[in-house]
């Protein structure tokens, strides 16, 4: 049951521990192409189906050889070597390079049996059958030279990429709890790997609440206000990984509500959210919903914005791990904060990462700030860039921010503040106010 209004207030860890504990694993796991799996969380450790490269080729476009012939080549008397053979990307040498031979290769190609180094063509000089040398160091096309000149001594093993020099079959490419990043799908496909388990993306319904709110573009009427909740939580979940479910506006209506979170439940949402009605007003009526699905587990936290925060689940119809259940303030900036602070570590563990928060920077403040007593605040500020669009710095490391909409920008109705921030500013609860030059912890917002 919901704890009286009187209760003190949970402090964000003891929020965020809470939230946390209810979730005993990440939701199932699913098999997808390796090309598909962008942004999904790996399921189970990936290993190399190949070793990469899987045989010795050429780092250069140039000719294979043997290095013993080279052994007394210089500037002023260069080796002269008999070009037997062409090895384009993609194919084979029909046969082995022998003692002062040399193989035209490209890039990528197999280095021939017999060579045991690759000469780049810039340090040869090409021969046609009467002997008449062609442009010093040309690019490695046209037709088949005779022969070539070699202007000094190349080392064994010169421009070769040794088999399983990149990584060797077997070896575990990505652990679990990994998001995949384009770096990573590239390698797991240049190992070989067609397939990943990964887990299936969390869905998520999301309930704007308010008999004042209106689908944005529709009239508002003398008294109605667009809906910016739903819209903002649903992308904030898309870009959390998770599969946004919108579950519609609903008045401030016990059953419309209900009804509401009903389907979302028989929909099978892991989460829902519900954004508006759970502060303590004559006409909030998502706690009492909430509890007619389910329970609540924690109310109200020493956070600012966003203090009338709810947290609960509901059994999943058909038996599994149960439902998540939040409820976010309704002023646009609230919600998005007690997203950050309580959702999306939840979520993140739902889908299996194990990087729950966001790393934490140093800032420095270019003007002071004043928050509620007892509450941790998170102030948007906008950090100061370079002519290039870099991050700006002090002496100390710190990033020099400002208050984003200045000091009229941080109420929680604010949305044109919170929109032009790039981070959040953390004030402790033991700081009413922090003059300009305060050091602050922060959150950058890049929603990854």
């Amino acid at each position: 049951m919901t704890e009286p209004v009187s209760a003190p207030l949970l402090s964000v860890e003891e929020a965020r521990r809470g939230v946390l504990a209810a979730i005993d694993g990440p939701v199932e796991a699913e098999a997808i192409a390796t090309a598909d799996a962008l942004g999904r969380v790996v399921a189970e450790p990936v290993v190399a189906a190949i070793s990469l490269p899987p045989w010795d080729n050429s780092a250069m476009d140039g000719y294979a050889i043997r290095a013993t012939d080279t052994a007394d080549a210089s500037e002023d008397a260069p080796a002269r070597l008999h070009v037997v053979g062409d090895i384009p990307a993609g194919s084979v040498a029909a046969t082995a390079v022998e003692a002062g031979a040399a193989m035209r290769i490209a890039t990528g190609a197999p280095v021939p049996h017999g060579a045991d180094a690759v000469v780049p063509v810039e340090m040869t000089t090409p021969l046609d059958a009467r002997g008449t040398p062609g442009p010093r160091g040309r690019d490695a096309t046209g037709p088949l030279p005779d022969a070539c000149l070699v202007h000094a001594a190349v080392e064994p093993g010169m421009s070769i990429r040794r088999t399983g020099s990149d990584l060797r079959s077997g070896a575990v490419l990505l652990e679990a709890g990994v998001r995949l990043t384009p770096a990573s799908i590239a390698l797991v496909a240049g190992a070989g790997v067609p397939e990943i388990l990964v887990h299936r993306r969390p869905r998520v319904a999301v309930l704007a609440t308010g008999d004042e709110v209106r689908a944005p573009g529709a009239p508002l009427g003398p008294a109605g206000i667009p809906d910016a909740n739903g819209p903002g939580i649903r992308a904030l979940l898309a870009a959390a990984g998770c599969e946004p479910i919108d579950a519609g506006i609903a008045r401030d209506d016990l059953d419309d509500v209900l009804g509401r979170l009903r389907g979302a439940l028989a929909d099978g949402a892991d989460a829902i959210i519900v954004s508006g009605g759970v502060s303590v007003g004559p006409f909030d009526v998502v706690k009492t919903a909430i509890e007619g699905i389910g329970r609540i587990d924690l109310w109200r936290v020493a956070v600012q914005p966003g203090k009338p925060f709810a947290f609960g689940t509901a059994a999943r119809p058909g038996g599994g791990a149960e439902v998540l259940l939040f409820g976010l303030p309704g002023n646009p900036v609230s919600s998005f904060v007690t997203f950050e602070l309580f959702v999306r570590p939840a979520l993140r563990r739902l889908a299996g990462r194990r990087d729950l928060l966001r790393p934490a920077d140093r800032a420095v403040l270019l003007e002071p700030v004043s928050k509620s007593h007892g509450r941790r605040a998170f102030i948007r500020v906008i950090s100061e860039r370079d002519d290039a669009g870099g991050i700006v710095r002090d002496e100390s490391g710190r990033v020099r921010v400002r208050l984003a909409g200045g000091q009229g920008g941080q109420g929680s109705h604010v949305i044109s503040a919170l929109a032009a921030a790039d981070g959040l500013a953390i004030i402790p609860e033991a700081h009413d106010t922090l003059d300009a030059g305060a050091t602050v912890a922060l959150w950058w917002l890049d929603l990854t």
